[in-house]
Order: structure tokens, then sequence, then C-alpha cells
């Protein structure tokens, strides 16, 4: 066997333990992927008739007229977790993604904690804060500290980061930190619940818009 042959050989064996290396690495960092990027196995709509449909390895939710709000939610429940996802939306669809959400039995509308998406326009927009969809709270994030800002880039994809820990929920979008909220009482009525991708309801005679999410992925804490 000549050396060269023997060089590329090591070589081939040296780039197996490296990926191998890097796979165990991954499952024991304990990130999970929320969305293969092949169908919704592990997902149910609530609430209303918006679309949702797997489209180049992404989750796009489109509008449809007459609909209410709608959401793409976890079968799973999650309490205290590190979320990571990247984000689209169009510049006059509203969006957000639930946490620590339910829909019980009795109840009509998906109702908890949202981590609001929209586009930045020409004088920023409230894109990362928090608000109680359908809580009858309306914004969870204080008016005095809401303040609207460009860190979302319209029409690009956006990484979003949610930290839910306890009665403190922190968000960035692409690096910069959004806010940073300790609220008690969601706490105490929202503790554990489903991730929910949301298409909000627009007026007639609008539309359709459409918002894509990618590489969804959540690590629980301890």
């Amino acid at each position: 066997m000549t050396r060269k042959r023997v060089l590329g050989i090591s070589m081939a064996v040296l780039a197996a333990i490296c990926l191998t290396g890097s796979l165990q690495a991954g499952e024991k960092s304990g990130w999970v992927k929320l969305f293969n990027g092949k169908n919704l196995n592990g997902w149910e709509v609530k609430n209303g008739t918006a679309t949702y449909k797997v489209v180049d390895g992404t989750i796009e939710g489109t509008t449809k007229e007459g609909s209410r709000n709608t959401f793409l939610c976890t079968k799973k429940k999650y309490r205290n977790f590190e979320l990571e996802f990247e984000v689209k939306v169009h510049d006059k669809l509203n969006s957000g993604v639930q946490i620590r959400s339910r829909k019980k039995e009795g109840e009509q509308s998906v109702n908890g904690p949202q981590v609001e998406i929209e586009a930045s326009g020409a004088n920023g927009a409230e894109a990362g804060y928090i608000y109680g969809e359908a809580t009858g709270r309306g914004w969870l994030t204080p008016d005095d500290i809401r303040k609207p800002h460009k860190y979302l880039k319209d029409g690009e994809w956006n990484k979003f980061r949610v930290v839910a820990n306890g009665s403190r929920i922190q968000t960035w979008i692409n690096g910069h930190e959004v806010s940073d909220l300790t609220d008690e009482a969601i706490n105490k009525t929202h503790p554990k619940g489903f991730i929910g991708l949301q298409v909000h309801g627009i007026k007639k005679g609008t539309g359709p818009y459409s918002v894509a999410w990618k590489d969804i992925r959540i690590k629980e804490l301890k």
C-alpha cells in the first residue's frame, strides 16, 4: 500500500471519528429538533382554519380570509426551556410564537404567553416582546419598557432565542436582547404548556399572507 493511500484512509477515518463525536456531543447537549424538515409529525392545528404546510424544509403558515387566529401547536408540553427558531414574516402579517400555552376543554381560544413577531417597518415594531394571548391581560411586557425597535430584518430570516425559566421570560432577536420579563402571575396560570406557531386573522379583502419558520429546536432546563 502506498504512503499516499495510507494517508487518504487515515484522513477518512479521522473525519468519521470527528463526525461521530460531533453527533454524540449534539445528543448530550440536550437540544431537540421540534421540526424534522419533512412533515408536521408532533404538531396539531388549533383554533382557526389558516393552513400550514412544509415547503423546502420550512413550515409555511398562510392566512385564510374569515379565519380567527390559528396556531400550529406541539403535542408535547414544556415547562422550563430554551427555544430557538428562525422566522420570515410578510410585512403586512402579524404573527407570534406561543409558549407554555393551552386550550383546555371548555376554553374557546388558545391562551398563554406569546413572543410577538411582526415586521419592523419604517418606525420599528414590538417584535420579541411578550403578549398575553387571550389571557385578558394584553401586553405582559410593561408599556414603559416596550419600545419599538428594528432588530427584525424585514423580508429576511431572523433568529429568535427564548428562555423561559420559572417566572422569568427572556427574548433575543438576531443576538439583540429585547425583553427580560419577570411575571409571577403568568407563571402561576401558565407554568407549562405547548409551543404554538401563530398565523393571525386578517381583515376581509386582504391577503393571503404567509409566515415561515425553520430550525426550530428546544432544550429543556432542569
